[in-house]
């Protein structure tokens, strides 16, 4: 089936290929539209080209690896960029669904209530980003408010700060048109039932200003047992012009999010458990999350001179989450062993951040400074209950029960708080950065970042404090070299580091507060080429180093263990935009090999790294056959990965083939059919250890309407 579905995919690529065969000209055709005038810069200093005509998939700017108006092929980094174009095309409204076509990333089942993902076989629960501002809350993250995705590849302290071992992944808000009144209305329907509404509505005010407002209400379902639940999201913003060179921007969103729990199912003989990828391993009653998610931030633009601009940010989140779930620990051929808890976290977040940048240029070069300072204080609190099954001899922990398509679950009841935490975090950080271009073949890039790390940890049942303090500098070094216009080389080095108090910062332990931080190191050598205004081309090799690591426990995901060092080495492929005339594509392939590189008390020196498919590939291709009427195809393709470092349950590897047709019957209105999975095809693409394993969804069709006014 593997093999198969592959070969129907690329058979059909070339069909598209082939059909439209003339490769487009440097140039832009006469009649292409205009750029779409709703893209502000978001976050870089001054304006950047934003490539743009209907439907592209091509994207130039890289002001979020630099914080400076950079273009993509300036940066010595992988970047892999989703555009709205594409993210509609995909009909994704959920970024872990986006990133499934994103190659180098695995993503982790986050448990059934957050968005976790593997980069470069580093997991992580917190590097996401919003605007270029962290976004580290344990919550699934809407697209209907977002006009692009950015996975930055390796670790990049320096922009960044702590953690990104693998890259970071960051979401590009949809601002105010300053120029365009406009309402849309979206409404989407699938074959399980699920459907969503959402409206975009735009209107300029003044003279250089304008307000937005993106909504959706939105209901799931699956082919898991009893799945559902319900998403709410609402997020207005403004751009208020101050007058020549000066811009305020406004954000704020409101997300609610309830759902069923879903872990998954459990293994069995070393591969997950067969003929029950549709049973619930949990309570109907009882496995629920909810979350509520604040997120306001306001950015100042200024251009104090020809040569100078500076910008302020600040950011306010608050959370409030809570997810409770019976969940599996293992199963025999007749039996499966399930336990569980309560989970509830409080956390707001204020982060204020400053960047002054300075462009000046002389006989033959062009020097680019940048300095800024952050600060961010995080308090959070969590608290976790165990759970009881009811039983003949009284209350227990774990129950086994006999296997069956739809599982007889005693009556399930919380304990008190086992676990009852307050967390204080601050960090202050300063960095610079010099971007150097000599003549027209030489750029280089190089700067320090340092940041201070200060958090404390109480226990609020048993009492007693734990702090740590960490300070660490950061390095970033690259250069670049451009032999022709439109093509550059490059090789870079660049470093990140993880306090040892996991990625939300609230299990900080004696052991764990006298461990010196872990430590990631890139060496990263590339080309990027842009043979046309709407195309791009890259090609990496890297070596990414990670020491002092610890990792999910196979035996007890909620637990770390230390498991020494690592090492990953691979090859990134990717071309995006209009590869010929009408044909857009964005295409990846990933070849990854990674292992633990020392001994330890869990894992052997050699163990292969966890959800670190060998070979990934990641293909979508839409092909205009008219100004009005088109069809996509896409692939997402990977071999064998383990579920955890026990390496003791793999999961298979497996093709999923997509498919799409859209339809524009009037310039206001449009239509589109997707087709996810047509080769109805069985596989696990994500878990969270050995025994909480995704299944897929089968063939699933969805039909999609978008009106503009």
């Amino acid at each position: 089936m593997y093999l198969r579905a592959a070969a129907s995919t690329l058979a059909l690529t070339a069909m598209l290929a082939s059909g439209a065969a003339h490769a487009r000209d440097a140039e832009p055709s006469a009649d292409a539209p205009a750029a779409q005038s709703g893209s502000d810069p978001d976050y870089a200093p001054g304006n950047l080209t934003i490539l743009g005509k209907r439907d592209t998939y091509a994207e130039d700017d890289g002001s979020t690896a630099t914080k400076t108006p950079t273009p993509l092929i300036d940066v010595p980094q992988t970047v892999n960029v989703l555009t709205e174009d594409l993210l509609n095309d995909l009909n994704a409204t959920r970024l872990d669904q986006a990133l499934r076509f994103v190659p180098g990333i695995s993503l982790e089942t986050g448990e059934g209530h957050r968005d976790e993902v593997f980069i470069r076989g580093q997991e992580t629960s917190a590097d996401f980003y919003l605007d270029g501002l962290r976004d580290d809350a344990q919550y699934y993250r809407p697209l209907y408010n977002i006009e692009r995705v950015e996975v930055l590849k390796g670790p990049n302290a320096l922009i960044f700060g702590r953690g990104g071992g693998g890259g970071v992944v960051n979401r590009v808000s949809k601002v105010a048109n300053r120029g365009d009144a406009f309402t849309r209305l979206e409404g989407s329907v699938d074959s399980f039932g699920a459907f969503h509404g959402a409206v975009d509505a735009n209107l300029p005010f003044g003279a250089d200003s304008g307000a937005r407002v993106n909504a959706i209400y939105q209901e799931f379902d699956s082919h898991r047992q009893f799945y559902g639940g319900r998403f709410i999201g609402i997020a207005p913003t403004a751009t208020i012009g101050l007058g020549t060179g000066a811009a305020l921007t406004l954000n704020y969103s409101y997300d609610d999010d309830e759902r069923l729990t879903d872990r998954g199912v459990p293994s069995l003989g070393g591969r997950p458990i067969e003929g029950y990828d549709e049973t619930l391993f949990g309570s109907r009653e009882f496995n629920h999350a909810e979350v509520q998610a604040h997120n306001a931030r306001a950015r100042l633009d200024l251009e104090l001179s020809p040569a100078l601009t500076a910008n302020a940010s600040l950011k306010f989140a608050d959370f409030d989450k809570v997810y409770a779930n019976v969940v599996p620990s293992s199963a025999t051929a007749t039996t499966v062993t399930l336990g569980g808890y309560q989970d509830q976290t409080e956390r707001r977040n204020w982060i204020g951040q400053g960047n002054l940048v300075y462009d000046i240029a002389g006989e033959g070069y062009e020097l680019m400074l940048l300095g800024g300072v952050e600060a961010a204080w995080q308090d959070t609190r969590n608290g976790r209950n165990g759970i009881e099954f009811a039983s003949a001899t009284g209350p227990v922990s774990r129950v086994t029960i006999p296997l069956a398509q739809t599982l007889a679950i005693p009556a399930v009841s919380t304990t008190p708080l086992t676990r009852n935490r307050q967390s204080d975090l601050s960090t202050q950080s300063a960095y610079a950065q010099a971007q150097l271009d000599i003549g027209s073949a030489f750029e280089v890039i190089a700067g320090l970042r340092y940041d201070r790390f200060d958090l404390e940890t109480t226990d609020l049942i048993g009492g007693g404090t734990i702090a740590r303090e960490d300070e660490m500098v950061s390095p970033r070094a690259g250069v670049v070299y451009h032999p022709a216009e439109g093509v550059s080389l490059y090789a870079s080095y660049a470093q990140s580091f993880l306090p040892q108090s996991g990625d939300q910062f609230y299990a900080l332990s004696t052991t764990t507060a006298a461990l010196e931080p872990e430590k990631f190191e890139n060496i990263e050598v590339g080309a990027k080429w842009a043979p046309a205004a709407d195309l791009f081309v890259t090609a990496a090799v890297f070596q990414l180093d990670r020491s002092n690591t610890r990792a999910a426990d196979p035996a007890d995901p909620a637990v770390t263990v230390p498991t020494g060092a690592s090492r990953v080495r691979g090859v990134e492929l990717s071309v995006a935009g209009e590869l010929a005339d009408r044909l857009q594509v964005n295409l990846g392939y990933t070849y990854l090999d990674g292992e633990i590189t020392s001994d330890s008390d869990f894992a052997a020196a050699g163990t292969r790294l966890q959800q670190l498919p060998e070979h990934h590939v990641a293909a979508w291709a839409r092909y205009d056959l008219t100004d009005n009427f088109g069809f996509g195809a896409g692939l997402i393709a990977q071999s064998d990965q383990y579920a955890s470092f026990s390496n003791a349950v793999t999961l298979p590897g497996y093709a999923r083939v997509d498919l799409a047709v859209f339809w524009n019957p009037t310039e206001r209105l449009s239509l589109q059919a997707n087709v996810e999975n047509l080769f109805d095809e069985t596989y696990y693409a994500s878990a969270h250890g050995d025994n909480n394993i995704q299944p897929a969804r089968p063939l699933n069709a969805s039909v999609t309407a978008r009106i503009r006014f």
